[in-house]
């Protein structure tokens, strides 16, 4: 009830400030066609033939993978090198997107807050 009030001083500026913030945000998500939900990480490996010198020491790499979560299983998927950058910018487009949901959910918290969250965005 008190932040109903205080919405309704502050006006309807700081309501339109939040939802021209949130539009903004919104029109960011194009923008991140190859997010990945993954990790990415290098690692050295040894081959199955006995005699080649990564078995003394020598080894294989660095070579690149993405380790992705899906149906609770963890799968590492080799990642060429013409794809580590793409494959890279995929993780960091996933980690804007998460910031992009945790802004806008703070928005939408403050417009429920203040009673109008459902009322349509004239924008």
């Amino acid at each position: 009830m008190v932040y109903y009030a205080a919405m309704e001083e502050a006006g309807s500026k700081r309501i339109e400030t939040l939802r021209a913030e949130r539009r903004r945000l919104l029109a960011e998500l194009p923008a991140l066609p190859r997010l990945l939900r993954a990790s990415y990480f290098e690692r050295f490996s040894t081959c199955s033939r006995p005699s080649c010198p990564c078995h003394q020491g020598q080894r294989h790499g660095p070579r690149a993978y993405v380790a992705a979560t899906t149906a609770k299983t963890q799968h590492q998927h080799y990642v060429p090198q013409s794809q580590q950058r793409a494959a890279r910018q995929g993780i960091r487009q996933y980690r804007r997107l998460l910031a992009i949901v945790d802004r806008v959910t703070a928005i939408n918290l403050e417009l429920l807050r203040g009673g109008v969250l459902d009322e349509p965005d004239p924008g």
